[in-house]
């Protein structure tokens, strides 16, 4: 029972970006851009190259292959560039490699999260017009408000809506299965699509055509990312199970009914999805596709949140508000910053594009990078923590990045088209990153000049003898060596220091999680000194509160606990280390980023914040 309850909740999060799909993939196929006749051989050749990138991208690149590479449970380009990272031994360049891949593709998740609302919403609302073209001009106006209510429903959560994601999924994937049922036995020749010989057969009479369609084609596979992106929510059983029993099987059928469809009737090539249903459930099937997209949306929006929570924890980005929509599940966040960026950005996209045709060209570039950039990571994995020998990973790799790179060079030449917006995106997030990390780098280089050996503290104690006050001070450091400049500041600025002393230490490991007996290391040092070194996984959200109340920790109640926090103020020079306009970039990140106190979930009455000026 529990395997089939998970199934069914996979269907709602893990599948309805790929389960969506039908709506606008095989009618891309065949638009006019591409000029493809709709002839019998063209249908078929079109239909089993779809056959064939579901079933290697997806069953076995995915499925088979990158899921076994888990991060403790957890899955997606950041868990996998932690766990390529941390387990090549080698030089710091190849290092640095994978972490600027791993960068680049979290990033371009970002602009997968602008582009798949959009395309996935407009592409339902378009149904409206095979109704009736009266409605053409209501799709827009009922995308955009489909969206804004969408975007403004994210501060609640997905906890109260989630139970019905994925019963309203199963009634999508039935749904699709039945069409497609329907139209393949009115034309059971359709079925020779899943012989190769039509797919190479298309391509040596289409040639430059068939290169250009492969872009079209591409959108089956769309969501081949949420399998691996997902994985901690479910784990690998319910995701596999559930895409060999209901999700493959009903694309297939789907896809092939929309191509005997078109075998019968070429003229539906304009929408084939909408009209494979008869009259009568024409409303309901654009209803229930307006759902479907709208679930779809919310698994990307989450995956937005998410990325962010794991680049924050991992010093990638600066630190922003996080919401804890559930009170059992940590994975429910919200982060308003990033849902009213994407919201935005959205609207723009449904605004500027227009149709789904349209955002069809900006949506493969993104898609097909991270699918590179997943390849290649996989085959660090495969060699370093596998144990694979090389030919062996060699000879995967080869066919994998093969097929991608096929990919990627078809949706190359959209990129005037449209490409260019979420690689601009992608860009212009990876800029924030590393400028973060560097100006982060920077800045310990500074307060490490500053710092004096503890040892050093103790013997200005022992001859200053400054008054000790009854309580425990608790003083965060990312210095597990020296003393806290908080702690300088408060002994030379009002001379006393608490009879308890705890220096405070946070650390992100390149894990998910950690576990229980991992999570702190405790030091008792003199003068009533004690160091503590909390460690969180990637995934995890630090709480002091949660934490100092442990058995392990030598912390009295909270409210006779005082935390001193430092909070630098950037002063831009010109000395070296990053360029200029970058320091400046990191100074309004650091203005900007949210504070300590909520982000660590401190007790806001008992935090003591203190200054200094740094010269980057």
């Amino acid at each position: 029972m529990r395997l089939a309850a998970l199934c069914v909740s996979a269907l709602g999060i893990v599948y309805g970006d790929i389960g969506t799909s039908p709506l606008y993939a095989l009618r891309e196929c065949f638009s006019k851009e591409h000029g493809v006749p709709v002839t019998q051989g063209n249908v078929l050749g079109i239909l089993s190259l779809i056959f064939w990138s579901l079933t290697i991208t997806i069953s076995v690149k995915y499925v088979a292959y990158v899921l076994r590479a888990d991060n403790r449970g957890e899955g997606g380009v950041l868990a996998l560039m932690a766990l390529a990272h941390s387990k090549m031994t080698t030089s710091s360049h190849k290092r640095a490699v994978i972490m600027g891949l791993g960068l680049f593709g979290a990033a371009l998740l970002y602009g997968d999260g602008m582009i798949t609302p959009a395309i996935s919403v407009l592409s339902a609302a378009e149904g409206l017009t095979v109704i009736s073209p009266t409605f053409g001009h209501l799709v827009q106006p009922i995308t955009i408000g489909l969206l804004v209510l969408l975007f403004v429903m994210q501060k609640h959560g997905t906890a109260r809506v989630g139970a019905v994601f994925g019963p309203i999924m199963v009634i999508w994937f039935l749904t699709l299965s039945s069409l497609g049922v329907y139209h393949i036995v009115r034309n059971p020749g359709v079925l020779m699509a899943l012989n190769p010989y039509y797919a190479v057969e298309f391509f040596l009479h289409q040639g430059k055509t068939a290169f250009f369609t492969l872009g079209a084609v591409l959108l089956v596979v769309t969501g081949g990312e949420a399998l691996y992106a997902d994985m901690g929510h479910f784990g690998t059983r319910p995701i596999r199970v559930t895409w060999f029993l209901a999700v493959g099987p009903a694309l297939l059928l789907n896809y092939l009914g929309q191509g005997a469809l078109l075998l019968s009737r070429p003229a539906a090539a304009e929408h084939p999805f909408f009209e494979m249903a008869p009259r009568w459930g024409l409303l309901p099937l654009v209803i229930l596709s307006a759902c479907a997209t709208v679930i779809a949306s919310q698994a990307l929006i989450s995956g937005a949140f998410s990325i962010t929570r794991q680049a924050t924890m991992l010093g990638i980005l600066p630190r922003v508000h996080i919401r804890h929509t559930s009170a059992s599940e940590i994975g429910q966040i919200y982060v308003p910053a990033v849902n009213w960026m994407l919201m935005i950005a959205t609207i723009l996209l449904v605004v500027s594009f227009g149709s789904s045709t349209k955002l069809a060209a900006a949506y493969g570039i993104a898609v097909t990078t991270t699918m590179l950039i997943t390849t290649a990571l996989a085959h660090v994995v495969a060699r370093q923590m596998w144990g694979w020998s090389g030919w062996a990973a060699a000879a995967v790799t080869t066919v994998l990045f093969s097929i991608d790179l096929a990919f990627f060079a078809s949706t190359s030449i959209k990129f005037a088209q449209g490409g260019w917006v979420p690689i601009a995106v992608a860009f212009g997030i990876l800029v924030l990153m590393t400028t973060w990390q560097r100006g982060r780098a920077l800045v310990a280089e500074r307060v490490l000049e500053e710092v004096i050996p503890l040892d050093d503290f103790f013997a200005v104690m022992r001859i200053e003898r400054p008054a000790r006050v009854p309580g425990t001070a608790v003083f965060m450091t990312s210095n597990t060596d020296g003393t806290p400049t908080p702690l300088m500041h408060n002994f030379q600025h009002n001379r006393v220091v608490h009879q308890q002393v705890i220096l405070l230490t946070v650390q992100t490991e390149q894990v998910s999680f950690v576990l229980p007996h991992e999570r702190v290391t405790v030091e008792h040092l003199r003068e009533g000194f004690v160091r503590v070194v909390a460690r969180y996984g990637f995934m995890e959200v630090p709480d002091m509160k949660q934490l100092l109340a442990r058995k392990d920790t030598p912390t009295p109640p909270i409210e006779h606990t005082t935390f001193f926090l430092g909070r630098e103020s950037i002063r831009i020079s010109h000395k070296r280390g990053m360029a200029l306009w970058r320091k400046r970039l990191y100074a309004f990140m650091a203005r900007n980023a949210a504070r300590a106190t909520s982000f660590f979930q401190l007790p806001s009455d008992r935090v003591v914040e203190l200054g200094g000026q740094i010269d980057l």
